[in-house]
């Protein structure tokens, strides 16, 4: 067992793989991380699917087998992903047994579907009844049409991961999302305590996008504000999450019996060389959080990663001011947002026809 990484779940930090594959299931690789790298959920994505169907002769036989049957590429990539999801409950299921909120494995609803409210129900129903199992998450992105998904199958009794949140504003609706599917579920007497939900919060992705807008900049000022931005917007975010959980609408979801929606900090690799490769980690410690990591991440943080206490409790104010002097500077902080989304769903549809692509070349090799 790694002593860094259990005193990071000792601090109240979820640790969550980023990475899944028919190789880790059968190898045992995910259990070993279970029992040496306090690894206590998966998420999962079409590039991640990709990479693992791709690497891997493992899917070979379901592959054959189902091209034999008939079934077209968008039937073999939801029965393929659908079992290797099914299988990782099956292996975290002892840590959703022992625990409140963990031994979760999420799967994404198919990313074209991002801006289209009916679709993305109807997808995330399926999903959830295939995988079938307590312990998996549904991931929805944060986008508008997303809102409305989100609501609609929580109020259903799923269980969701919502996807691609980037600022506090869209996070504050997503929160409102819940909420609000929380209550329709109540109403139609559902038990509250069977629905799980966590709200991944976009790290890195902040600060490249940031940056890049600072180095054009130029000024002193500027440069000094390099690398500060993702940390504060998951303070600023956790800080919305404190608030939330105070009020009088959520006291009456939880005497009910409701789950909190806890923030997982998403795209933590660090993606600049420059920076501490745990700096996403380091950073954003705090209790009743998620952070899930590829395992590069993991690895490193199992190696020299360190906790400094809980870094984002009462920091809110800080982080506020790294905004008001981006700001200051001349960043537009509501476009950077904007651009992230717009991009962030661009890439999801460019990793799905990446899957479709890589599932079509191995059926073919199956006819």
């Amino acid at each position: 067992m790694s002593d860094r990484l259990k005193a990071l779940a000792q601090a109240g930090v979820s640790i969550w793989l980023d990475d899944l594959s028919r190789e880790r299931i059968e190898t045992g690789n995910l259990a070993d991380l279970v029992k040496e790298r306090s690894v206590v959920g998966v998420t999962t994505n079409p590039t991640i699917f990709a990479a693992a169907i791709a690497d891997g002769e493992r899917y070979d036989d379901q592959v054959r087998k189902l091209v034999a049957d008939g079934a077209d590429v968008d039937k073999v990539i939801f029965e393929l992903t659908t079992e290797d999801v099914r299988n990782a409950c099956e292996i975290l299921a002892p840590v959703a047994e022992s625990t409140k909120d963990d031994g979760r494995v999420s799967i994404e609803v198919e990313p074209t579907l991002a801006n289209d409210t009916d679709a993305t129900i109807a997808s995330a129903k399926a999903l959830w009844a295939a995988v079938d199992r307590p312990n998996a998450l549904i991931k929805i992105p944060a986008t508008l049409e997303g809102l409305p998904a989100i609501t609609a199958a929580i109020a259903e009794g799923i269980s969701v991961n919502v996807t691609l949140i980037f600022s506090v504003e869209r996070y504050r609706a997503v929160m409102d999302a819940y909420l609000a599917g929380l209550e329709q579920a109540k109403d139609k007497g559902i038990d509250l305590s069977t629905i799980r939900s966590v709200a991944s919060f976009f790290v890195s992705r902040v600060d490249t996008e940031i940056d890049k807008r600072l180095d054009k900049i130029g000024s002193p000022e500027a440069a000094a504000l390099a690398g500060k931005a993702a940390v504060a917007n998951a303070v600023l975010a956790y800080a919305a999450f404190e608030e939330v959980l105070a009020s009088d609408r959520w006291q009456a979801l939880e005497a009910a019996g409701a789950n909190r929606q806890r923030p997982l900090w998403a795209s933590t690799g660090v993606k600049n060389p420059a920076y501490p490769d745990t700096l996403y980690v380091t950073d954003l410690v705090v209790a009743d959080t998620v952070n899930t990591m590829p395992e590069k991440t993991l690895e490193a943080f199992a190696d020299h990663g360190e906790v400094e206490g809980d870094k984002v409790t009462g920091k809110a104010a800080e982080a506020q001011a790294v905004f008001d002097r981006l700001s200051a500077v001349g960043i537009d902080v509501a476009d950077v947002f904007k651009v992230l989304e717009v991009e962030g769903v661009d890439k999801f549809k460019a990793s799905w026809i990446e899957l479709l692509d890589t599932v079509k070349g191995q059926m073919e090799q199956a006819k």
